[in-house]
């Protein structure tokens, strides 16, 4: 396997309670080609203070201070700006990996030739406890397969940008839902999402998240489907009622795996 430069792509505000874990998921990495860019949105607690520590300690850290917060989409944008790697790898300030997660997910993408793929996760407690909630990714996602399944999710995303042009990488400048744009626009450009169904890597259920903010969440989808895809408005409704019904599954069960949409 060769080892490419991997670009680690983090947004952060207020995130002083995780963000020291989260570069530490990324420094345990066993592949070492990495650099993890951090574009902090205008943070007023110790979120800085804490990147600046890691960075002047570790080399391939990068500090992206912006002057005030104009969402995630624009942090992750201005990141992306300055990324020098083959492969994009997405993590968000309070979620984690396994680590083994980038060794094996480049290996998994060169192996296949592929552009887009997604490995399957964990759900974790605010405090980092597992939930015994694992969600697996369906081994192939072209962009009628994930408005049905919406399963791609941000913290187990990578994509080789030689193969995905950079006009596909930049998120829409949306508060809510921008990062499932971007993968409809990667998805619509003709690169379909391949899974892995390894579990390696953890979302933070995070009380203090924008997407723990249920009816946001709502209407950012109904957003998303009906206003920025366009959908006809019968499939829209559709897709939206899947979504919510797949939402209250992956909330309630427990011991139990979702596994390949069913």
């Amino acid at each position: 396997m060769s080892t490419p430069l991997v670009s680690v792509i983090t947004p952060t505000y207020q995130s002083q309670r995780y963000i020291g874990e989260t570069i530490k998921t990324v420094q345990r990495q066993t592949y070492p080609n990495w650099e993890m860019l951090i574009a902090d949105d205008g943070s007023t607690d110790n979120t800085r203070l804490i990147i600046g520590q890691a960075a002047k300690q570790d080399g391939r850290i990068h500090l992206i201070s912006l002057a005030q917060n104009g969402g995630a989409a624009k942090a992750r944008n201005a990141a992306l700006s300055q990324a020098s790697g083959k492969y994009i790898a997405y993590l968000d300030a309070d979620d984690l990996w396994a680590s083994d997660k980038l060794e094996k997910q480049i290996r998994f993408m060169q192996e296949r030739n592929c552009a887009f793929s997604c490995t399957s996760y964990q759900i974790i407690s605010n405090g980092g406890k597992l939930l015994n909630k694992i969600v697996y990714m369906m081994p192939y996602l072209d962009y009628k397969g994930y408005l049905l399944h919406n399963l791609i999710q941000t913290v187990g995303v990578m994509v080789d940008r030689e193969m995905v042009s950079g006009k596909l990488l930049e998120m829409p400048n949306m508060r809510r839902r921008q990062d499932a744009a971007t993968w409809m626009q990667i998805l619509k450009g003709g690169f379909p999402c391949y899974g892995i169904m390894e579990p390696l890597a953890f979302y933070r259920r995070s009380k203090d998240s924008l997407s723990s903010n249920k009816w946001g969440s709502v209407f950012g989808t109904w957003n998303l489907y009906h206003s920025v895809e366009r959908l006809p408005f019968p499939f829209a409704c559709y897709c939206f009622i899947r979504y919510a019904a797949l939402a209250v599954w992956k909330r309630v069960y427990f011991p139990r795996t979702f596994r390949r949409g069913k």
